[in-house]
């Protein structure tokens, strides 16, 4: 066989090996994840100008949020791939399944960190990347390595790790925070323990297993769903506020009594529902992705 076949026959595989090591990469930013972050700062940048931002602002808004979400999830899959490897649904991921060392998701994460810092920095303005800073380190910190495996107000506190896209999103068209901003915020932060606390409902078994203190594991289920409902509740008012101080067309207000009636409802049978069955409690964390993309892209078009 001459070199040249076998080079053409060693192609496919290599190709293979490269594609894959760079699948491994992607799939440690969370890309799923990624996508829901990266839309609600697209629309608090659309409802911070009013209107549609300067593209080119948009783009590196978009692109150092992107980079600092990824890169701290990154850190978060580094630091917890001693759970990852017990639990049934993170199993599969890059690094207890052996697709990729530790440490290259380590260094990884602290370039994508640092990335994100200097291109909001040169291309948006400070307080854009003082954001992601902040942002990058409540989740990859603050959440992970402090929170997470202390206490089972780790999903409420850390909530604010996953609403920082909004204020970074506010930030780079108005280089500052307004109300309305933090109220976005809020909306965020308050749906995070019904959203977070579902899912938990019905992997409760792996959380234990894990060593996880999540809320179902130290308080049990019923109080689980009890708290979620409050934070509801919380949730629909933080919601109405949000029409009245940011000057919402009643589009908004429409969309806000619907999707908030929706969640309220789903969690509501979740707190009547036995504390064995686990119906409702997947019903509700489905129809709390729902919410996040029928509320913000109400905000979006209620500005008009």
């Amino acid at each position: 066989m001459s070199v040249v076949q076998e080079i053409h026959q060693d192609s496919p595989s290599r190709f293979h090996r490269w594609t894959k090591i760079i699948s491994a990469y992607i799939n440690v930013t969370k890309p799923k994840i990624l996508i829901m972050l990266s839309f609600t700062s697209l629309c608090a940048a659309f409802v911070a100008e009013r209107g549609v931002p300067s593209f080119s602002v948009l783009f590196a808004m978009l692109l150092s949020a992107s980079l600092s979400a990824g890169g701290s999830a990154a850190i978060n899959m580094w630091y917890d791939r001693d759970i990852d490897v017990i639990m049934e649904r993170t199993a599969k991921r890059p690094i207890p399944s052996g697709e990729i060392e530790p440490a290259s998701v380590f260094w990884f994460g602290i370039f994508l960190g640092i990335l994100s810092v200097v291109i909001a920095f040169i291309f948006v303005n400070p307080l854009t990347a003082l954001l992601n800073a902040l942002g990058y380190f409540y989740y990859a910190v603050i959440y992970t390595m402090w929170l997470k495996r202390r206490t089972p107000q780790n999903i409420v506190i850390g909530g604010g790790a996953g609403a920082f896209p909004i204020l970074i999103g506010w930030a780079s068209v108005t280089d500052s925070l307004q109300a309305t901003a933090w109220l976005m915020f809020m909306v965020i932060f308050l749906w995070t323990p019904p959203h977070s606390w579902a899912l938990a409902l019905y992997k409760n078994d792996e959380y234990t297993k894990a060593g996880i203190p999540m809320m179902p594991v130290v308080k049990g289920a019923r109080s689980t769903k009890i708290q979620s409902l409050f934070y509801m509740v919380l949730l629909f008012i933080c919601s109405l506020v949000l029409y009245v101080s940011g000057n919402f067309n009643y589009f908004y207000l429409a969309g806000a009594m619907i999707f908030n009636s929706a969640l309220l409802y789903c969690t509501w049978k979740m707190r009547k529902e036995e504390d064995h069955q686990f119906v409702w409690a997947k019903r509700t964390f489905i129809c709390s992705l729902f919410y996040i993309l029928g509320m913000f892209s109400t905000m979006v078009i209620g500005i008009f």
